[in-house]
């Protein structure tokens, strides 16, 4: 199908939020600029690909969920997104706004994938979780539908990790604590999907009801789920102090950084991307968080 949009889509820019770099085996463009994504869906496992054509996005998918794939694309890359009613309260964020006036918040329409993500990257330097996703998904993952390229796979599904025996965990780096929350949202998986239609502050309550997801899961889920707008990532080891960086120059913890973000309320996220494709970032200073392997525990 093709999908002629009413505004400019960077792929790359839309999309991003759902890559891990070179541990993302369920998105990847390849040689040609064809984007493929590999996903759990409430009909099952499918692949999309989507190809920038003349104006136009080419999109074609396999698999049980070929149909809600296809007919997603549309808010996948930001159709659904608005931000007429967003004000810049500070001039770093009217700078930012001007400079990337195509930014948009796009929506998978499906939790699973982005529960297992986020879940895994809790608490852990970035380089520890990717490592974990990429385990997960290339040993008890599957291959993706149709003809994508051969290391695309569909990330594990809630009987493929509930059916995990405990060296298989300690393998592929995830804690106990990590495991315990993946285990107890597999288990109710299918409840957890309604958290899309729900939505907002909604939504990320109905995602909190299981043990283990905490207002940054649950934000970070809401944030590639439904492409909410407010839902901001708080109790995150960096964005506290790339907003301060940006608005003020210093440092901020969580609550410095919602005083600062409250005047862009309901719409709070969508300034926190604008500063992050503006190339702002947290100052480097103080201790890395540690990596840890646990496959050596």
């Amino acid at each position: 199908m093709f999908w002629r949009p009413a505004f400019e889509v960077d792929l790359g820019r839309v999309l991003g939020p759902l890559k891990r770099g070179r541990g993302s085996l369920n998105i990847l463009t390849d040689e040609r600029g064809i984007t493929w994504l590999a996903s759990n869906t409430p009909d099952g496992p499918g692949t999309l690909a989507l190809r920038p054509a003349d104006g136009r996005i080419e999109a074609a998918a396999w698999g049980p969920a070929k149909d809600r794939l296809l007919s997603g694309v549309p808010a996948l890359l930001g159709a659904n997104d608005d931000d007429s009613g967003f004000v810049a309260h500070h001039d770093v964020v009217a700078r930012a706004r001007r400079a990337h006036p195509g930014l948009r918040l796009g929506a998978t329409g499906v939790v699973w994938d982005w529960l297992v993500l986020a879940v895994l990257e809790q608490k852990v330097a970035g380089k520890e979780a990717i490592r974990s996703w990429a385990e997960l998904c290339r040993r008890f993952g599957a291959p993706a539908p149709g003809p994508g390229p051969e290391r695309l796979r569909v990330p594990p599904g809630p009987a493929a990790l509930l059916a995990l025996p405990d060296w298989h965990w300690h393998r592929a780096g995830v804690d106990i604590k990590r495991r315990t929350a993946l285990v107890n949202a597999a288990r109710i998986a299918g409840h957890l999907e309604r958290a899309v239609e729900l939505g907002g502050l909604e939504g990320r309550h109905w995602l909190r009801q299981v043990p283990g997801i905490g207002v940054w899961t649950a934000a970070e889920i809401a944030q590639r789920a439904w492409g909410d707008p407010d839902a901001v990532s708080f109790g995150d080891y960096n964005i506290p102090s790339m907003v301060g960086n940006a608005v003020l120059g210093t440092k901020l913890d969580d609550a410095g950084m919602a005083e600062v973000l409250a005047p862009y309320a309901p719409q709070r996220q969508r300034a926190v991307r604008y500063l992050e494709a503006a190339g702002h970032t947290r100052p480097r200073f103080g201790p890395r968080i540690a990596l840890r392997d646990y496959r050596a525990m």
